[in-house]
C-alpha cells in the first residue's frame, strides 16, 4: 500500500482536514450498502419490552420483517434502543423461535411437545388446585385478607405492557399478591 493512501495522509493533504469524510472513506467502505437499502416499506413500530416506549423503525422486504432499528423521529428515544430492543428482530424471526408448546415432566430429562388445549388444561387445573389448597379468608390475626400466598406472577421482559397488564389483572381476581413485572424491575 503506498503511503499517499492512508488516511491520514489524504486527511492531511486533501480538503478534508477533520478526517469526517473522503479522507477517511476506503475503497471497501464506500462499496457497503446499508441493511436496510433492499427494504419495500418502513413501519412504525414501539418497543414491546418495558414501558419506556422507545420508537422503532420496522423494516421490510417482501412482506417479511428484514430489520428492526430505532426511530430518529421517537421524541422518546430518539432513535436508540437498549440492547433487548435492538434485539427485536431475534423475537420476531429468530431461528431459535419455537411455535409449539413443550412440557418436560417431574423427572424426566426431554422436553414432550404438548397440543395447545392440552397445555392450557395442564395450567388451568394447577391454578384452580392451587388457589383452592391455599386460599386464606383470614391471617394469623383474624384480618379479614381474602388472598392466596401459594402462587405469584413474574412478567417476562419479552411480553409487552398491555400483556403485563393483563396478567395483573388476572392474577388479583385470583388474590394472588405477589405480582411483579420484570420490565419494571
Amino acid at each position: 500500500m503506498k503511503v499517499r493512501n492512508w488516511p491520514v495522509v489524504r486527511q492531511i493533504e486533501g480538503a478534508d482536514k477533520l478526517g469526517r469524510g473522503q479522507a477517511v472513506k476506503s475503497p471497501t467502505s464506500s462499496s457497503l450498502r446499508p441493511r436496510i437499502a433492499d427494504a419495500d416499506r418502513v413501519a412504525k413500530s414501539v418497543c414491546p419490552y418495558c414501558a419506556v416506549g422507545c420508537g422503532q423503525d420496522v423494516f421490510v422486504k417482501d412482506e417479511k420483517v428484514v430489520q428492526i432499528e430505532g426511530d430518529p423521529d421517537s421524541p422518546v428515544s430518539r432513535g436508540r434502543l437498549c440492547p433487548k430492543g435492538a434485539a427485536s428482530l431475534q423475537l420476531t424471526t429468530g431461528s431459535s423461535r419455537r411455535y409449539e408448546v413443550l412440557h418436560r415432566r417431574p423427572g424426566a430429562t426431554d422436553w414432550e411437545v404438548l397440543d395447545l388445549d392440552s397445555a392450557m388444561d395442564m395450567v388451568a387445573d394447577r391454578v384452580i388446585r392451587t388457589r383452592r389448597e391455599t386460599w386464606q379468608w383470614h391471617d394469623d390475626n383474624d384480618v379479614f385478607v381474602r388472598r392466596t400466598m401459594g402462587m405469584a406472577s413474574l412478567g417476562g421482559a419479552t411480553l409487552d405492557n398491555e400483556e403485563n397488564y393483563l396478567m395483573k389483572k388476572l392474577y388479583t381476581a385470583l388474590g394472588a399478591i405477589q405480582i411483579e413485572n420484570q420490565a419494571r424491575v
